[in-house]
């Protein structure tokens, strides 16, 4: 079967108002990719080797892909996931026998996008084509137009966010700023999350870590704080501009300093409890918030996920291997101390993101249309479908418009995805716009204008690129 991506694809079905979208997507279709948060790791880009395989590349990495494979019944020990070596052509083979299994997945959508319009592809996937397909991903992987850097600019990627821990010494971040021959902004993103539970089995050698890193003593709650606001500034030092955490709720509320020190030393000890782990995590989220109203690094809030939901996967695998799974999630009453603290303060911002759609409507967009420093964070994970996309504009749009959102992100560690998963969030918006339009509550003049906004200022603003 041809691989022939509609040029109106994702636009809507009904002529007058596709002729509208379309005319509003080709308008930002080639505008610059501004990426403020994602996964993709800075040495690739310092490094600038050629991929490794087209396994490696495409499938090996990417949790979304893996996860239903393996629903379909492939075992991760064939996925490249175990410690037994595959080969990687044997790897692209149950990929491609299995493509079928991702028809009206956004998944499919950012594949059909990337095999035609990047690698050049003509053909979907199948077990019949599968070989040659192989040999000529491989192919154009060898060819010094498909390395990274040379991607970075062909995409058109102006800003491009990792997410990396407080230890790390963003030596690739540093040497990328640095070259004159890359022109590129990659920007690193403090992620603290590992230091909030002192009730892991890791959490005194992170505390170590840590010590080692700021030279500061972790040993109490308040040195532990002052350690992580001293490589917050390293991370500025080197053009961060936002912090992430990912943790399971919303929750974040004060402790006295002489119950946090006593949970910190339990900790240190091996007798914190699950009560304390929480009491403790809550906390420190809202320091992460007193921090942010500070030193201005915006704060990504990622709560409402089950992480490593299959123990056994989890113990053979690893982490980031598909059983991440999503929760109910609360922001009103959760949020509602750190918010009466630092929700009006000019230097605080937070964008709240969320896989609850739910709590898009019921709560994240409410806060957003009050609190100055609160922005709805772009649809995320199970959510950044074309239809995730287009319900989140519906149920955000009412009660915080446009402009209290935070432009699209694309959290991928798959970097030839960026630009698939772009121009959907483009085509998608540019519908949404285009149905205001004919329906009469928005001129097209501002449609083209919003359009560009969402795409540009919106996110240089919201994340203070």
């Amino acid at each position: 079967m041809r691989l022939e991506p509609s040029p109106d694809r994702l636009l809507p079905a009904d002529p007058t108002t596709r002729a509208v979208a379309r005319a509003l997507y080709e308008s930002v279709r080639e505008a610059p990719i501004l990426s403020p948060h994602g996964h993709v790791d800075a040495a690739l880009l310092r490094d600038d080797l050629a991929f490794t395989d087209p396994a490696d590349l495409l499938i090996v990495p990417d949790h979304y892909v893996l996860r239903l494979l393996h629903a379909h019944g492939i075992a991760l020990d064939d996925l490249g996931r175990g410690a037994t070596p595959v080969e990687a052509r044997e790897i692209w083979r149950r990929f491609a026998a299995h493509w079928h299994v991702f028809a009206g997945t956004p998944v499919r959508a950012w594949f059909e996008d990337t095999l035609h319009s990047v690698i050049g592809l003509d053909e979907h996937p199948s077990a019949v084509n599968a070989d040659r397909q192989f040999d000529e991903i491989a192919a154009w992987i060898a060819d010094a137009a498909s390395r990274p850097r040379a991607l970075f600019d062909r995409f058109g990627i102006e800003v491009l966010a990792t997410t990396d821990d407080p230890t790390a010494s963003l030596e690739a971040h540093r040497e990328l700023r640095d070259d004159p021959t890359f022109t590129g902004r990659v920007l690193p993103t403090f992620r603290p999350d590992r230091f909030f539970d002192p009730s892991a089995a890791g959490w005194p050698a992170a505390l170590d870590e840590l010590h080692a890193a700021s030279g500061m003593d972790t040993r109490t709650a308040a040195g532990l704080i002052s350690a992580l606001e001293n490589r917050r500034a390293h991370f500025r030092s080197l053009g961060a501009t936002a912090t992430d955490t990912g943790v399971v709720d919303a929750w974040a509320t004060r402790l006295p300093a002489d119950e946090l020190e006593r949970i910190h030393r339990a900790g240190l000890a091996g007798s914190a409890t699950a009560s304390d782990a929480t009491a403790y995590r809550r906390h420190m989220l809202w320091e992460m918030a007193r921090m942010s109203s500070e030193d201005g690094l915006v704060m990504q809030l990622h709560p409402g996920v089950l992480r490593n939901h299959h123990r056994p996967t989890l113990e053979r695998f690893g982490p980031d291997t598909g059983h991440d799974l999503p929760l109910l999630t609360s922001y009103t009453e959760p949020l509602r101390e750190l918010l009466g603290d630092f929700g009006t303060n000019d230097t605080f911002r937070m964008v709240l993101f969320t896989v609850d759609e739910t709590a898009f409507t019921r709560e994240i967009a409410p806060l957003a249309g009050f609190y100055p420093s609160v922005f709805a964070g772009a649809p995320w994970w199970f959510l950044d479908s074309p239809d995730g996309i287009r319900r989140f504009r519906e149920g955000v749009t009412d009660s915080a418009g446009f402009y209290k959102t935070s432009g699209f992100i694309d959290d991928t560690r798959a970097y030839l995805s960026i630009p698939a998963r772009h121009d959907v969030s483009r085509r998608m918006d540019a519908g949404w716009l285009a149905t205001l339009v004919v329906t009469g509550r928005l001129g097209e003049e501002e449609a083209h204008t919003i359009a560009h906004d969402l795409v540009d200022s919106i996110p240089r603003g919201v994340f203070r690129l």
